[in-house]
């Protein structure tokens, strides 16, 4: 059934479309000196509305973030809302960037017909300052200060916090959140689950504001122009409260508000017992107020449906829904596994899919408005146009694209998608194709030929693994086709890639000998040179692959013209 789906491309409208981190991105960064790290701030995230996308904690949204669906929790210790993961920025961390958080991506369909995710809440107050405060103090030489070295977790006192979607229908969505307190008392929590829409509205090119509100029998209706009416039902209903995804100018920069309600909205009622901070009836966000005390050792179940239209039963099929999407994924994945023996590979590689499905994103970045600028907005500092990006502004993405990790690294980086295409392969075969075009698109590809990098700067030389991935995916599709190729996605691609080609040799081969010259290549594989940096003396770093130091050849160009001194030592996986 599952392979049956894959044929129609709108079991994928709907998937975990959301980021896992929008603040300290390129795309939020408005600053003049471009420090995106720090100019937006996991402290800032409860208040601001984002101009480029959504995060949210299990984020479920449309493909086009238009409705977005998240969890939030709140043990009564904390001082905000769990609504998204929270890490250390670069300035924070003693290894940089990082998450500083306990969740799993369990399982998923490539269609994203059910979905499994477990979270890890603490019920002491989560240690967000200390975290801050050790990892600083710590040197680089030092291990990382992680949330399982507080103790936090000793004497099991803390919450599993399970996160389930299953689909009825292409626009019907089941979700099931089930929270175990692991601990041997009762103890209390707030489970929040959230729906908002993005702020479109709020830039200046399109005024249309969505609504969403309560009914009468206590559900949320969704209205929105784009895609239609939905509902969120609520099997046990508790209180709905309402507020919008609008930035909280007065708590942020000290200025005066542009609206009546804010996006922080339902934790300044719930934390701080602010009445005016929420509408009870109608707003561009909302969540359901659980307010459970769960005891020692016991769980509480939570049902919703989110579906499009109307359902005078919308629990009656629930349980057999979820029961039936999870035995299609088990027969897919037996299918995909057959020639797997051992049922510890079986799950290794079940879960290593479940988190290639649970790290899709919409990427959405337009660098052009973003250099200028929103017409509804305070124009950004003039030396943003002579900074990162500007030789880009032809780059207008607004696609579902596969992440390196959608905290660490919420943005594509081209030559981690090709290698991630060839897992997807194996799975979902035109996704991976459709990816591999995506770059090649002329939204994407540079007049010149090059491909765009990742956003911190497009401009940036990835090693050239464009093309050697488009025919393994190839390959892998064909063998999984009987011996049948997709011979046009070939075509297609490489009419794109001799574009490519003819830049590579025109900007990075100065001696035409076909040896790759420049480029980062991550920490992960990094060399003793900065590879995008011009080398003293006029020496220059050539190599034959991706790598940093199979094949590498130092070329030294003086008055006598002198040749080039190889270095063999070392060998990497990538590029073999």
């Amino acid at each position: 059934m599952e392979k049956e789906r894959l044929r129609i491309p709108d079991w994928k409208l709907w998937g975990p479309y959301l980021s896992d981190r929008q603040w300290g991105t390129v795309r939020e960064d408005y600053s003049a000196d471009g420090q995106a790290r720090t100019s937006t701030t996991h402290d800032m995230a409860a208040s601001k509305a984002w101009r480029w996308g959504e995060e949210g904690i299990a984020g479920f949204g449309d493909k086009r973030q238009r409705l977005c669906f998240a969890v939030s929790l709140w043990n009564k210790k904390d001082p905000i809302l769990k609504e998204r993961f929270f890490g250390l920025n670069v300035n924070e961390g003693n290894h940089g960037e990082d998450v500083k958080e306990l969740y799993y991506y369990l399982d998923s369909s490539p269609t994203h017909s059910y979905m499994k995710m477990l979270y890890k809440y603490t019920q002491e107050a989560f240690p967000y300052e200390w975290l801050v405060q050790e990892n600083r103090r710590r040197t680089r030489s030092d291990p990382e200060f992680e949330l399982i070295d507080t103790g936090l977790f000793h004497e099991d006192k803390y919450f599993d916090v399970f996160i389930e979607y299953a689909k009825a229908d292409m626009e019907d969505i089941l979700i099931r959140i089930t929270v175990h307190n692991r601990g041997r008392n009762a103890a209390p929590l707030n489970i929040l689950p959230t729906v908002w829409f993005r702020n479109t509205w709020s830039w200046g090119y399109d005024d249309y504001k969505p609504t969403m509100f309560s009914s009468n029998e206590g559900n949320i209706l969704i209205a929105h122009h784009e895609i239609g009416d939905y509902t969120l039902y609520a099997d046990d209903m508790d209180l709905g409260l309402f507020c919008d995804n609008e930035t909280n100018y007065h708590k942020l920069y000290g200025a005066d508000n542009r609206s009546r309600y804010f996006k922080d909205g339902i934790q300044e009622w719930l934390i701080h017992g602010n009445e005016n901070a929420i509408n009870y009836l109608q707003g561009t966000k909302a969540s359901f107020n659980y307010d459970k005390t769960i005891p020692g050792g016991g769980s509480e179940v939570v049902r919703l449906r989110l579906a499009k239209g109307s359902n005078p039963n919308p629990f009656r099929d629930f349980d057999e829904v979820f029961a039936q999407r999870i035995a299609e994924t088990d027969a897919f994945y037996a299918d995909i596994q057959k020639d797997l023996q051992d049922e510890d590979e079986r799950r290794v590689q079940r879960q290593a899919f479940a988190g290639m499905m649970w790290n899709k994103q919409l990427y959405y970045y337009n660098v052009e408005e973003w250099l200028k600028g929103d017409p509804a907005q305070p124009p950004p500092p003039p030396e943003r146009l002579s900074g990162r990006n500007r030789e880009w502004r032809h780059l207008k993405n607004s696609n579902i694209i596969s992440m390196p990790d959608k905290w660490e690294y919420p943005w594509y980086a081209a030559w981690d998608l090709a290698f991630h295409c060839i897992i997807f392969a194996l799975i979902d075969a035109d996704f991976a194709k459709h990816q591999l075009l995506l770059l090649t698109h002329d939204w994407y590809m540079h007049p010149n030929g090059q491909l765009p990098a990742y956003e911190w700067s497009f401009a940036d030389t990835n090693p050239p693994v464009h093309a050697w991935a488009a025919y393994r995916v190839y390959e892998i599709d064909k063998h999984e086709n009987g011996g049948k190729g997709d011979i046009s996605f070939l075509e297609t691609v490489f009419h794109k890639l001799l574009l490519n080609f003819t830049w590579w040799v025109n900007r990075k081969d100065a001696e035409g000998n076909n040896i790759f010259e420049g480029g980062f290549l991550g920490m992960d594989n990094i060399g003793v040179f900065d590879r995008n940096m011009q080398l003293p003396g006029g020496a220059r770093l050539e190599q034959a692959d991706g790598t940093s130091s199979d094949g590498l050849l130092l070329s030294e160009s003086d008055a006598d013209g002198a040749g080039a001194v190889a270095d063999e030592s070392g060998l990497s996986g990538y590029g073999q």
